[in-house]
């Protein structure tokens, strides 16, 4: 299992309230910030996001290279699958239609892979899936 991710973005301050508006609905609700002078030289300043006593996806301000990520977000349930792609949309992000968009199966993967596809304001691609079978209902 991954501890966290870095994601490199043109504009801290547009990216943190795209992120805020998208992640409490997939239940990621903690945010933190770091100053990277408390690091080592170099170190930068993070914007980080979490849930259950862990920060696990940070930003930080840099030239992003959109083509290099891809991140799956998981989703609970479908109504989760919904609100985070609704609130992306409604938050000026684009629906990755080549991917998929639009909330529904991906019966490519498995009739029971729901997910929906969004590229994030710095065009990184960004996924909200649920797989039934990895969660107890």
């Amino acid at each position: 299992m991954l501890d966290h991710v870095f994601l490199t973005v043109s504009d801290i301050g547009r990216s943190v309230a795209f992120y805020e508006a998208v992640l409490p609905h997939l239940g990621i609700l903690a945010r933190h910030d770091y100053d990277g002078k408390d690091g080592p030289a170099g170190h930068p300043d993070l914007k980080g996001f979490g849930a259950n006593g862990r920060m696990f996806f940070w930003l930080r301000q840099g030239v992003p290279h959109a083509e290099a990520v891809h991140l799956g977000f998981i989703a609970h349930n479908k109504a989760e699958v919904h609100a985070a792609y609704d609130a992306a949309i409604a938050h000026g992000t684009t629906d990755h239609d080549t991917a998929g968009g639009a909330p529904g199966a991906r019966l490519h993967y498995d009739p029971n892979y729901y997910a929906a596809n969004i590229l994030d304001p710095d065009g990184y691609s960004l996924e909200f899936v649920y797989k039934n079978w990895q969660h107890k209902e």
